[in-house]
C-alpha cells in the first residue's frame, strides 16, 4: 500500500454513509443486498474486484470486476484498494475511487465484503454502519450452497468447513440479521439503512440549517 492516501473526509459538506454487509457464504448476502437496493434508491453498491473466475451467469462490471490474480497484486502495490483479503483462496477488494469520492460527494455506499474486509474498513471509517447476515442453521446453510450448482462438492465442503471461522466473527457487527424468511431479513436489512440515518450526529450535519433555524433565538 501506498503510504499517501487521499482523506475521506471532507468537512465542507456533509459526507454519505457507509454502510458493511458480510456474511459467509450461501447464507442469501448478494441476493439481500440486491432486494435491499432496489427498495432503497440511495445506496449505490461498491462493485468488488476478484481474481477469482466469472461462477456461470456472472458478468464482469455488475457481480464483480473480474481480474487476474497478478492484475490484482499489481493494485494491491499501487496503493488501489481501499480494503482486500484473501477469500477462500482468491483476492477479493474494493477499488478506493469506488468508495472515497461517492462518500464526499454525500452518497451512501454499500460494500458487501468478508469479515477481513469489513475490519480494515472499520479501521479506517470508524462510523461505518456494519451488519453481519446469518442462516437459520448449519443444515440451511449447507443446502443453499448445493442449490446454487455452482460448486462442487469439494469446494462446498471447503465452504462449510471456513463457514463456522466466519461467522465466529459476527460479534464485530453493529447488526446481526437472521436470514431465515427472506422478505423479513430484507425488511430488517431496510430498517438498518434507515434508522442509520437518522442517527442523531448525522442529522445534526444533514439538518445544520434547519436546525439553527428552528432552535436558535436569534433567528428568523
Amino acid at each position: 500500500m501506498s503510504d499517501q492516501q487521499p482523506s475521506i473526509t471532507d468537512p465542507g459538506a456533509p459526507r454519505g454513509t457507509l454502510f458493511i454487509v458480510a456474511a459467509p457464504s450461501g447464507a442469501g448476502k448478494s441476493s439481500l443486498v440486491n432486494a435491499c437496493l432496489a427498495r432503497d434508491r440511495n445506496i449505490r453498491l461498491s462493485v468488488s474486484f476478484t481474481s477469482r473466475p466469472p461462477r456461470p451467469g456472472e458478468r464482469h462490471a455488475q457481480h464483480y470486476h473480474f481480474v487476474s490474480a497478478g492484475e490484482f497484486t499489481r493494485m494491491i502495490e499501487a496503493g488501489d484498494f481501499f480494503e482486500h483479503a484473501s477469500v477462500h483462496g482468491d483476492w477479493k477488494g474494493t477499488a478506493r475511487q469506488s468508495v472515497e469520492p461517492q462518500l464526499a460527494a454525500g452518497h451512501d455506499v454499500l460494500l458487501e465484503i468478508d469479515w477481513q474486509g469489513a475490519a480494515q474498513v472499520r479501521a479506517k471509517v470508524p462510523d461505518a454502519v456494519s451488519v453481519f447476515i446469518l442462516p437459520p442453521s448449519r443444515q440451511a446453510l449447507a443446502e443453499r450452497m448445493r442449490k446454487r450448482g455452482q460448486d462442487s462438492d469439494e469446494v462446498i465442503a471447503r465452504r462449510l468447513a471456513a463457514a463456522r471461522e466466519e461467522m465466529s466473527h459476527y460479534a464485530e457487527f453493529d447488526y446481526v440479521i437472521v436470514n431465515e424468511v427472506f422478505d423479513t431479513a430484507v425488511d430488517e436489512m431496510c430498517a438498518v439503512f434507515t434508522a442509520s440515518r437518522l442517527r442523531l450526529a448525522r442529522q445534526q450535519e444533514r439538518q445544520r440549517e434547519l436546525i439553527r433555524a428552528l432552535t436558535d433565538p436569534g433567528a428568523p
